[in-house]
């Protein structure tokens, strides 16, 4: 019987998930991204000019936005109940308050029942996401409000070339070793497609500094971020080929001081599920004003070509 198609399932969520479950132990020691991301969208809560009876968090981790929030030291009306959920139980044994096992990828929650969700650095693993951005969207109460952390751009750019450089040259092959990642105008793209209003997207990238190549990669295994695709070779990376791949690290990427950097982009996307009092795109022919009045140009009818 043939397998399943990785070309519609890139990620192998169990796989996944066991990772997760054996960072967790120690996943304090490196969380400093997901506490950043976590950090970021906490203020982006607090400043909403909205308050949120019902909220969940997508893929908590260890519960980073719950203690993010709770040192932001919001009013008691601004925010009422939190869950944190993960696919990961022994993740989520350390997030304080309500939590429940979760797959965002079927998630367990009503519709319009929830007046917030957010996700912090988990969504980029998973396998349908405009799939799982129309399920948060149809979660939310009119007016509700999607804020979500996704590693995108150009995350690990220098891991993923100096990998796949030296597996040609060691090995005279290419396996996946890195995930792709969506970029900034996809991100936005996808949550139009997924049904969001007022939909905004930026990007935080943070460069990371290291001695070497092989201190990035147990970092990688401490978030739980190690190789998780559906065609990634099941054979451990040779010896050889990890070591050639650090010096191809070092050779093209050191710096001045002999460390290496390590990109990160942390996309932040927000979407609001559809409300009547948002604000609506005027209709086509509606403009009081002509633009070649405003720009002090001569208007010419469609087809026509100005003169010279």
């Amino acid at each position: 019987m043939p397998g399943p198609d990785t070309r519609m399932r890139p990620f192998d969520r169990v796989t996944h998930r066991r990772r997760r479950d054996r960072a967790a132990a120690g996943f304090g020691q490196y969380d400093f991204l997901v506490a950043r991301a976590a950090e970021d969208i906490a203020d982006r809560i607090a400043a909403a000019n909205r308050s949120f009876d019902m909220a969940v968090d997508l893929g908590a981790h260890n519960g980073a936005l719950a203690r993010a929030l709770a040192d932001a030291h919001l009013p008691p009306e601004k925010l009422g109940t939190l869950i944190s959920a993960d696919i990961s139980l022994p993740m989520l044994h350390q997030a304080a308050g309500l939590r429940v096992a979760a797959d965002e990828e079927a998630l367990p929650f009503a519709n319009q029942s929830l007046n917030l969700v957010t996700s912090v650095l988990s969504l980029h693993w998973v396998n349908d996401l405009p799939g799982a951005l129309v399920q948060i969207r149809r979660a939310l109460k009119p007016d509700g409000l999607f804020m979500a952390a996704i590693f995108g751009g150009e995350t690990l750019t220098e891991l993923r070339q100096s990998l796949a450089e030296a597996e040609i040259e060691q090995e005279g092959g290419l396996s996946p070793r890195v995930a792709p990642f969506a970029d900034l105008r996809d991100i936005g793209a996808l949550l139009q497609r997924a049904g969001f209003a007022l939909p905004v997207v930026d990007t935080d990238r943070v460069t990371v500094r290291y001695t070497d190549a092989l201190r990035l990669m147990a970092d990688l295994r401490g978030m739980g971020e190690t190789n998780a695709m559906s065609e990634r070779r099941r054979t451990p990376l040779r010896r050889s080929t990890l070591m050639r791949a650090a010096e191809i690290y070092h050779e093209k990427f050191a710096l001045e001081d002999g460390r290496i950097p390590a990109t990160f982009d942390i996309v932040i996307a927000t979407g609001w599920a559809p409300h009547e009092s948002q604000q609506q795109p005027l209709r086509p022919g509606s403009a009081q004003a002509r633009l070649a009045d405003a720009l002090g140009t001569k208007e010419h009818p469609t087809g026509e070509k100005p003169g010279r």
